[in-house]
Formats: C-alpha cells, structure tokens, sequence
C-alpha cells in the first residue's frame, strides 16, 4: 500500500547495485614433510630433492599469485593437522582439505565456498602464470567448467561457475592416470566446457630434469623459458 502523501517516481529511485560474485583460486598443497610428498619423484632423485621441490615450487607459486587482485587466493592444505604449520607463507588464507580421495576433496571444496567462480590448481606446476589463471576466469564467464590440460592425460587446472548451480564432477575418476581428464568429462557431457593452457605437471623425474633451472634452493623465476603454446 502506498502511503498518503509520498509519491514514489521508479526512474529516479536509486537502484542498488549488487556486488558481483568474486572470483576464488585454491592452490591444493600437501604439507612438504619429507617422505610425505612427491612420492614419485623421490624414488629417482631421493627425499631430500624431491621434498626441496615441493617445497620451494608451493612458495613460489604462492608468491605469484597470491596479490592479484582479480581473485582471492586460498591455501588448501592436507593433512588436516598441517593447516596451522608455520611451512606455510604469511598472510594467506588456508582451509583444511578433509578426507576422502582427490575428487571428494575438490568436490568438498566446490560444494562449501561462497558464491562465485572457483578454479583449483596444484602446487606442481611450475610453469603456472597470473594470465592463464585470470584467463580461466574468463571463461568462466560463457561456459559452465574449464580445464587446463596436463600433458600426461590428467589436467592441472579445474574451474566452476557454480551457478546455478554446483556440478558433481569427480566420481569414478581414475587419478594419477591418463584418464584423469576425459573420466571427469564424462560427468559434465551435458554442460559447457572451456580449455586454457596446456602445461606438464612436476611428477616424474623426465618432468624435473626438464625444468631444473628453476629448482634447487631458490624460489621460481617470474621470468623464464617461453612457455607452452595453448592447446
């Protein structure tokens, strides 16, 4: 009901503008306790090394991302105990990844974020820029999911609208194989699905030797070797 006297003129009233959903970047780490990580490489270049790399190649990765303002940057960690672990960079946002195989903890992750565009990364990918990440975003803005290929069948990047609603993509996925990718297309077969760049994750020793200039005891390089084209 309209009250006596006051005339409301709907061109002039102000609109309220609503805040647009923020884009979220989780970087899935595994606490690097010697022996706990990089399990694969180990057996060829030993504990010390292999911890070394995951160690440094997390930070790194942190380091670049982390202050960009076009997204927040959160830190999810395994095991549980580990989220308090002063191993981690300051002044980043961490969350604990809960149980369950890889796809249980993406899916836990999709599923309790606020609203708006999630991408998940690992912290094996070296080579991993601000632009690909923003431009998976982007993407995210006509398709439903996108995806950056790995070169060994699996895929370092994984990213949702979540709107309208969450997809459930990770059941029956076979991990650490080459089916990785095309078992989770499988469940989005009935939604849009954008590619950004193909990139080699850090898993195998070939992986290593082929980027060992940015390992070792000091922290990547903005700069370095030209990256991979786009697939």
């Amino acid at each position: 009901m309209r009250a006596k006297g006051w005339r409301f003129d709907r061109q002039r009233a102000p609109r309220r503008r609503v805040a647009p959903f923020r884009c979220r970047l989780v970087v899935m780490a595994k606490a690097p306790a010697a022996g706990a990580v990089k399990t694969r490489l180990a057996r060829v270049l030993g504990v010390a090394e292999a911890t070394r790399f995951a160690r440094h190649a997390t930070a790194a990765l942190l380091q670049r991302l982390t202050p960009d303002p076009r997204w927040q940057t959160i830190l999810a960690v395994t095991p549980d105990v580990a989220v308090s672990s002063r191993c981690w960079p300051r002044g980043v946002i961490r969350l604990r990844q809960g149980n369950g195989d890889l796809g249980c903890r993406m899916q836990r992750i999709m599923d309790r974020l606020p609203p708006g565009p999630v991408a998940i990364i690992g912290t094996d990918v070296p080579r991993v820029t601000a632009a690909q990440i923003a431009r998976a975003f982007r993407r995210l803005g006509r398709d439903q999911a996108v995806f950056g290929r790995a070169m060994d069948g699996g895929y370092w990047l994984v990213g949702m609208r979540r709107r309208p609603r969450v997809l459930e993509a990770f059941a029956n996925v076979r991990w650490s194989s080459e089916h990785a990718l095309s078992d989770t297309l499988v469940g989005l077969r009935n939604v849009s699905v954008g590619f950004v760049a193909t990139l080699c994750d850090v898993d195998e020793a070939i992986a290593f030797q082929a980027a060992a200039g940015q390992f070792g005891r000091r922290v990547l390089s903005r700069n370095g070797p030209p990256l991979p084209q786009e697939r």
